[in-house]
Parts: structure tokens; C-alpha cells; sequence
């Protein structure tokens, strides 16, 4: 517990009557006495640290009965007392402060008091709004002030019991019972009361309290002071802690003074541990505050002047003796020029920061720090493990003691939240681009960077974000992750700066294949890149590695896929056909170059492994794509092997009569062959209409066609009739019966070939009826067009001077060229197109 010298005491007065109401306004003093006299005085600041004191008026027939209490509204010139249990007003300014009104309502009143509320009036000037509430017995009644007469303001509110003292703020009236405290809501419309707390703990005491500011009170509970606002709700979680029961009580910002039995004591609830106390002013029965920094104080015959010291030296012992907040306090309600005062506000706010950080509220610091925009710089070398010489500057010292364990941990957490709050603005300062951009920027990368590493020391989670955002120091922080170790952080800082061959180096040295793959399919701008880490991959999980190519959507960026190619092809073959097979099928590129390489790796794998899977894939591929080019592929595919697949590609070239060849000389497989047919015949097309024919021929007549290979398979050695007569049975509709029976060797009988002959005739009588019947409709449609042709021609219109263009609403003259529509109109043939 520390004395403040916060006042002086200054001896005023000593009465001969009992001094029973003291109210103040101004440098005016008015005192109530017993015998019901009233005195003014004029109390202004004299020389040497006194008061001079003068007696203004004296009315000795103010009240035949004790005055218990004064009130003055000064901007009315206005003084309401209580006297006789009745309530009076008078005017101020007469000598005898002449009664004004006396409001009978109010008879057997005990108490009162006033509230005054500056508002703006519908002109728009400044109005004082005054009402005041009355304890009547168990009830209030409220009145507002009008023309100097205070008229009924709603109904009377009843209460339990009688109260000893009342307070008005805002919208809620405080209690003082016998034994508690309570609230009135008058914005309630049934003037809802709430009980607040005893005003002893162990016995029943009087109530002791005091306007604080127009939305609080300070209630006393014992030798303790709480502050409520006017809903209630504590203000200030300090209480004030007296060393005896209040008698009297009242508030002068920031200090509250105390009656108490033998003494009055002064406390701050900004500063528990600063007290004064005037041991000489015993049995003191009021406190009333007039001007800010004065106050009087009253026993049954003597006033003594409370006075406020001068602030600058209050504030001076107050900054030596740490006691930040009250000096703040003090310097808002000087009296000093705004200047001079916001600036000191500063300094102490600055003082108090540093302050709070050295006592270890580092949240309450960075509080401050960030109100008073204090440099980000000056912040962070308050830690000297996380200043950087590169980004603070060589001439920039830490100036902070460095913290360890629990505290250091605490102080990161606080450094977080103040450099996370100002990054924003910062951001869009930077994303601004004026001209404060560039230093922004700095700044920017310099709390990024010790965002860095506080996020390494207490939440890993939020390295990589921030990484990703891309402000930090790039060479800062390359070696803080570096010397903790941190390589997969590393590895995004290095992909967000775009230094991506370390990131990779880094990488490979882990052999992470599925990170080196995800990282390669972020980049497929840098070709040169993919291909040379995606080397390894593949070596070491060749499966996997091919993801680097493949995982990608048809429309996406990805590696040139012919480049991508030729990396396989050369470096690893194993691999090509999943690729050319995904380029393909999934993503169905139709490029020539794909599907023939796909061929010829079908091909080679055919020639090594020899399966019939790899066959049938060749063979199927071969069949369905039609994006190949078959005069490369066949290339491919010499007459030694792959026969059926040669002759795939003959027919997909047109040369039926090379591809049936194979079948029937080489491979000896008729159903090959009637199913190449049934394949590619078509009525339409002149190379495909005869491929039976061709057919028929190479069975009747094999010698036609030397085999490639010299080798003659049985079964198709020499000519087979039964073959070609069935043949002609079965497909009778796509064979030309001309060019089928020149074919047919002379000894072949009629009867053999009937069923055919049959076939073909019906077929010929059909086709002929068809023409004839559609000869018959056509000479019908064009006698129907005859027809109407005349009937047209037979119709004539009448055109004279008199006609009108429906169009142009111009008579018709001499034109040449007119237009007559279905429906009879006629207009003008330059006008046709514009009718609607």
C-alpha cells in the first residue's frame, strides 16, 4: 500500500448551528442547519494555497423545521430542498431564496434526488431535461421539471419498505433499504424491481452510496465499494476496500472519498494500492462534490475544502511510482490543451505497455501496443530469440530480456494475436499498389516471418498457411526451417517462392515419392523439371511415378504429352503403353501419332510375350481405333507374321481382295473371312459392294492368288464348289448374279445354282415393279404440277391508277415488275421483302 498525495485539506467554516444538509454549485456553498437557517458562501481559490470565504446570504427564516436536504440545479437557477417532509423550489438568485412552488404531493417525503440529462431540444439547441423522484413512505413518485414547477411524471412506484436513500441514472432509479440494495427498471412498463445484494454481510447497516456517472453507482457493502451500472451489472471488477464502514460517500473522477468514524479516506479503483487518508478531519457527516478536484466536506458544525492537487505533479509521482493507469486517468480530465494532452496520453499509454509486457500481461500489452500503432518493429524486439539483424536492420538492437518456459510460450501466444490483427490492413495496404505499397511490403514480410516462427514454436498446424500466403522473408525463412529441421515446411516455402529444383533436390534426398509426385503435377509449366525428377520416380515405383502424366483432367495444364512421349520411349519403355492406353481411352486424344505408337508397343509386346491377350489387344485396338494411319502401321506388319493383322489394316485401306487373300490362301480360315465380308460390305460403296464376289473367286479359283509366304494351307489348296454354292445361298442378296455366274466353273448344272437363279429373278421382277411404280407416281406428281401450273396462269389482276402498294401506301404506274401474293395482295417487286 502506497500514500498518494491526491488532495489537500483547506478548513472553510465553523458554525454555531448544527449543520443538517450541504449542497454546492459553481464556487458556491449552501448549508442547511438544524434550526432551519440557510447560509450561502462563495468559496474561490485564494492565495498561498487557501480559500478565501465569504458570506453571500442568510436567511435565518428559511424553514421553521430542520433543512434535512439540498439540491441545486444550476442551469435554472433552481434550489430544492426538503424540509418539514415537503418539497420546495426556489429561486436561487433572490436574497432570500424566495419560494417558487411547494408541491403538496409530496408531503411526508423523505428523500429525493435529482437527475439532469442533457439532450437537444426540437430546434436543435441544448436542453436540460430534469426529473426527479420523491420517497413518500413506501412509495416513489417521479416528476419532471417544466417552466420551474416540477409536474407529476407517471404513476407512483410502490416499494417494500421505506428507503433511506435514492440514486437516478439513465432509465433505472437505485435503492437504498435498511438492509439492501435494489433497482428500479423504468423502461420497464411495470417498473420491474431487482434486488442487488445486503448492505451488511452480517448485519443491518445504513446504505451508503453515490452517483458515479450518469450509467453507474458505487454501493457500499461494509467497508467494501462495488460499481454498478445502471442495469446492475458490475462495472469495475475492483472493489474498493475501506479500513472502516463508510458514513458518506462521493465520487470525484477518478478517486472516491469516504466518511468514516475518525477519518476520510481516498482510494482509486485504477490503483488498489495508492490510499490517503486526513486523520484530522473526524466525525465527518458529508461529502458533496462540486467542481471537478473539490470537494466539501462537513461534520455537525465545521466545512472543511477538500482540493485536488495539481495534476502534473500527481501525474509525475504517479508514472515514478508505475501507476499507469490512474495517470492516465488524471491527464483525460486535466485541464490542459488537447495537444499537450493527447500527447502524454501517449507517452503513458506507451509507459504502460512496456510496463504490462515486463509484468507479464502480455495480452494486455499487445492491447495497448496495438491502440497506440506502435511499430511492429518495437514490438517484436521485445523477443530477442525471433529479431532478425536482415529484416530489423543492423542498428536495431532487441530490447527486451528474453523469456523462457511457460512465459515465453504466453508471450508468443499474445505476439500472434497482435501481429495476426494488423497483418490485415497491412495485406490491403500492400494489394493497394500506391506508394506506401513498398514499405507496407516490408513490413508485411517482416511480421510474416516472425509469425513463422512463433507458429513453429506453439502451432505447427499454421506454418504451411502462412507459408502459402507468400510474404514471408524467403532467406529468413529458408534458415529457421533449415536449423529446426522443419524439410517438409521447407519443401512449401520453396514451391511458394518458386524455387522448385530445391524443393525437389529436398525431396528426392527423402526418396518421398507420393509428395515428389504431387509436387510434379503442380508444375507442368516447368517441363524440364518434371521429366528430370520424374526419372527417379518412375526408377523407384514405376507404377506411381507414371501418376505424374496421368492424373490430370483432359483441359487441365499438364507436361506436352508428345515430349512426355519420347521421355518414356527413351528412358522407360516399361511404362509407355499404361500411357498411351490412359491418353487414349480415358482422355481420347485422336492424335495419329498415339494411336500408331500404341500399335507398334502392342506389336513389340506380342513379339516378346507371344499370349493371346496381348494378341486380342493388338487385334481389338486395330479393329476399333480409327485414328491410326494405316499406310504407317502397315509398315509395321510385313507379310512374315501378324497376317490377320495385316489384313485388318488392308481393309481399313480398301484393298479387300489382299486382305481376303490372307484369309483364304495364307490363314485358311473361311469364317474369318465371310465375317471380314459381313464387316465391310456395303451396297453404296463401289470398293466394298463386291467383296464377296472377291470371295467367291479366291475359293472357286485359288491359284488366282499366289499365297505371300508360299505356304498353302489345306483346307483352301484347291476349289472348293460346295463352298462357293453355299456361299451363294446364304448371302444371295449381295451378290451380283451377272458377275456371280461368270464366275462359276461350265460344269456347275442349272439345278445346282436354282434356289440362286430363284432368288436373283425375284429380286430383279421386285426391282422392276419398284420402278415402274414409282414411274407411275412421279408422271402422277407432275401431271398434279400441270395442273395447278394452269389453273395459276388462268388468273388475272386488275391493276390501275387507283391501286395502292400495301407496303409503300404508293399508286401503282407504269412498273414492269409487280409481286401478287397467295392471298391475293399485290405490291411493288422492290417492296416483296418489306411486307410483313
Amino acid at each position: 500500500m502506497s500514500i498518494h498525495e491526491a488532495y489537500e485539506v483547506f478548513p472553510l467554516v465553523t458554525l454555531s448551528s448544527q449543520i443538517e444538509s450541504v449542497a454546492a454549485y459553481a464556487d458556491n456553498l449552501l448549508i442547511g442547519t438544524r434550526q432551519g437557517f440557510l447560509f450561502m458562501y462563495n468559496i474561490e481559490p485564494g492565495t498561498e494555497e487557501k480559500f478565501n470565504v465569504q458570506l453571500m446570504r442568510f436567511n435565518k427564516s428559511f424553514s421553521k423545521k430542520s433543512v434535512n436536504q439540498l439540491e441545486v440545479i444550476p442551469d435554472y437557477q433552481l434550489l430544492v430542498s426538503l424540509t418539514d417532509n415537503i418539497i420546495q423550489v426556489h429561486d436561487i438568485n433572490s436574497i432570500n431564496f424566495n419560494t417558487i412552488a411547494q408541491i403538496e404531493r409530496s408531503r411526508g417525503a423523505t428523500y429525493f434526488t435529482i437527475n439532469m440529462r442533457r439532450e437537444k431540444s426540437l430546434t436543435g439547441k441544448g436542453a436540460v431535461l430534469v426529473r426527479m423522484a420523491v420517497v413518500v413512505k413506501r412509495k416513489l413518485q417521479l416528476y419532471y421539471l417544466k417552466h420551474n414547477e416540477f409536474l407529476p411524471l407517471g404513476d407512483d412506484i410502490n416499494l417494500s419498505e421505506i428507503p433511506k436513500c435514492i440514486l437516478w441514472s439513465q432509465e433505472s432509479i437505485c435503492i437504498g433499504y435498511k438492509g439492501e440494495y435494489a433497482l428500479v427498471d423504468l423502461s420497464d412498463k411495470k417498473n420491474k424491481q431487482t434486488e442487488l445484494f445486503p448492505t451488511s454481510g452480517s448485519r443491518s447497516s445504513e446504505p451508503c452510496m453515490v452517483r458515479v456517472s450518469d450509467r453507474a453507482y458505487a454501493l457500499c457493502r461494509d467497508s467494501q465499494t462495488v460499481l454498478v451500472n445502471f442495469k446492475g451489472e458490475t462495472e469495475v471488477t475492483t472493489s474498493l476496500k475501506w479500513s472502516d464502514v463508510p458514513l458518506a460517500l462521493v465520487w470525484d473522477e477518478p478517486y472516491a472519498l469516504a466518511a468514516l468514524a475518525d477519518k476520510v479516506e481516498i482510494k482509486t479503483p485504477y490503483a488498489s494500492e495508492v490510499t490517503q487518508s486526513f486523520e484530522d478531519l473526524a466525525k465527518v457527516r458529508f461529502l458533496v462534490s462540486c467542481n471537478q478536484g473539490r470537494i466539501y466536506a462537513a461534520s455537525l458544525s465545521q466545512v472543511w475544502a477538500i482540493s485536488g492537487v495539481n495534476i502534473a505533479k500527481q501525474r509525475k509521482l504517479l508514472l515514478e511510482a508505475k501507476q499507469f493507469q490512474l495517470a492516465l486517468k488524471l491527464t483525460a480530465i486535466s485541464d490542459e490543451c488537447e495537444e499537450d494532452k493527447n500527447e502524454k496520453i501517449h507517452h503513458i499509454q506507451t509507459l504502460l505497455a512496456y510496463d504490462l509486457f515486463a509484468n507479464k500481461h502480455f495480452h494486455e500489452s499487445m492491447k495497448e501496443f496495438q491502440k497506440l500503432k506502435t511499430k511492429p518493429y518495437d514490438v517484436i524486439r521485445l523477443f530477442p530469440e525471433l529479431v532478425s539483424s536482415q529484416q530489423l536492420g543492423e542498428n536495431t538492437p532487441p530490447t527486451g530480456q528474453a523469456l523462457v518456459g511457460k512465459d515465453f510460450e504466453r508471450g508468443l501466444l499474445a505476439l500472434i494475436d497482435y501481429l495476426t490483427d494488423i497483418r490485415h490492413p497491412l495485406k490491403l495496404e500492400v494489394l493497394s499498389n500506391d506508394k506506401n505499397s513498398k514499405s507496407a511490403l516490408h513490413l508485411l514480410q517482416i511480421i510474416d516471418t516472425t509469425l513463422l516462427k512463433c507458429y513453429l514454436r506453439t502451432n505447427d498446424a499454421l506454418v504451411a498457411p502462412l507459408l502459402r500466403l507468400n510474404y514471408c522473408y524467403a532467406p529468413e525463412a529458408e534458415k529457421v526451417l533449415k536449423k529446426m529441421g522443419r524439410h517438409n515446411e521447407l519443401v512449401i516455402l520453396y514451391q511458394t517462392i518458386g524455387e522448385h529444383r530445391k524443393a525437389l533436390e529436398l525431396l528426392k534426398s527423402e526418396k518421398a515419392v507420393e509428395r515428389t509426385i504431387k509436387y510434379l503435377q503442380h508444375i507442368p509449366d516447368q517441363v524440364g523439371l518434371v521429366l528430370e525428377f520424374a526419372n527417379w520416380v518412375l526408377t523407384e515405383s514405376p507404377e506411381e511415378g507414371l501418376r505424374i502424366f496421368t492424373e490430370y483432367n483432359p483441359d487441365d495444364e499438364q507436361p506436352p504429352k508428345p515430349r512426355v512421349l519420347d521421355f518414356l520411349l527413351r528412358s522407360h519403355p516399361t511404362v509407355v503403353i499404361p500411357y498411351l492406353e490412359h491418353v487414349v481411352h480415358v482422355w481420347k486424344d485422336t492424335s495419329p501419332l498415339f494411336h500408331n505408337t500404341l500399335i507398334y508397343q502392342y506389336r513389340e509386346r506380342c513379339m516378346e510375350e507371344r499370349t493371346d491377350f496381348s494378341r486380342r489387344l493388338l487385334l481389338e485396338f486395330l479393329e476399333k481405333s480409327q485414328h491410326y494411319t494405316s499406310e504407317s502401321v502397315l509398315v509395321q506388319f510385313p507379310n512374315e507374321g501378324f497376317l490377320e493383322e495385316r489384313a485388318l489394316i488392308l481393309g481399313r485401306l480398301g484393298r479387300h481382295d489382299q486382305a481376303l487373300a490372307i484369309y483364304i490362301r495364307v490363314l485358311g480360315d473361311i469364317d474369318k473371312a465371310l465375317a471380314y465380308c459381313n464387316k465391310v460390305y456395303d451396297p453404296n460403296n463401289s470398293k466394298c459392294s463386291t467383296v464377296y464376289i472377291s470371295l467367291l473367286k479366291l475359293i472357286l479359283d485359288p491359284d488366282s492368288c499366289p499365297p505371300p509366304n508360299g505356304i498353302v494351307p489345306p483346307e483352301t489348296a484347291t476349289p472348293d464348289v460346295e463352298l462357293a454354292l453355299k456361299i451363294m445361298e446364304e448371302h444371295a442378296s449381295r451378290l451380283d448374279p451377272l458377275q456371280t455366274l461368270s464366275s462359276l466353273p461350265d460344269n456347275v448344272s442349272v439345278a445346282r445354282i436354282r434356289s440362286f437363279l430363284l432368288f436373283a429373278l425375284h429380286k430383279a421382277i421386285s426391282d422392276r415393279r419398284k420402278a415402274q411404280l414409282l414411274k407411275s407416281l412421279l408422271y402422277a406428281e407432275h401431271l398434279q404440277c400441270q395442273e395447278l401450273k394452269f389453273r395459276l396462269q388462268a388468273q388475272k389482276v386488275l391493276i390501275t391508277e387507283l391501286n395502292v402498294c400495301p407496303v409503300c401506301k404508293k399508286r401503282f404506274g407504269n412498273q414492269s415488275a409487280l409481286v401478287r401474293y397467295p392471298n391475293g395482295d399485290v405490291v411493288h417487286y422492290s417492296c416483296q421483302d418489306k411486307k410483313l
